[in-house]
């Protein structure tokens, strides 16, 4: 049995004090997490998180940094994620986009919002992702190299 971590993306996206969600169905239930999803082969890490938060909420976004790299095991399946969360701004929105299956739709909400809604967190890399950005967690876009 080989062990390897799962490599994901989210973009943190802020808008006037408004954070950019998503709720979606996660077995059966609606959670509330970052734009976020796997990176596909072949595909840089910046592309996979402009590319997932285009399909989850309809949002065309420009990566403006690093917020942080995690790594954490959910406790529901044992499984580890390495997520690269990056910060981004929202540049257009498109309403009519057909979002991913599973996805109820793109919510902004303050972190106050979030934090009323803390049974409803997909993981709790969700307030920790907020919290880091907050705090002026930003590195530059260029400590990621996708080329040797």
């Amino acid at each position: 049995m080989t062990w390897h971590a799962h490599v994901t993306v989210a973009t943190l996206v802020e808008d006037q004090g408004r954070f950019l969600f998503v709720e979606e169905l996660q077995n059966g239930q609606p959670v509330l997490n970052q734009p976020a999803g796997h990176l596909d082969p072949n595909e840089s890490l910046q592309r996979a998180a402009v590319r997932e938060t285009l399909e989850e909420t309809g949002w065309d976004v420009e990566l403006t940094g690093v917020v942080g790299i995690y790594l954490y095991t959910a406790p529901s399946n044992g499984v580890t994620y390495q997520r690269i969360c990056f910060a981004a701004k929202a540049l257009r929105h498109h309403p009519e986009a057909r979002l991913d299956d599973g996805i109820i739709g793109p919510r902004w909400l303050t972190r106050d919002e979030l934090l009323e809604q803390r049974p409803r967190w997909r993981s709790e890399l969700v307030l920790r992702c907020v919290d880091d950005y907050l705090h002026g967690e930003r590195f530059s876009l260029e400590l990621l190299r996708d080329k040797a």
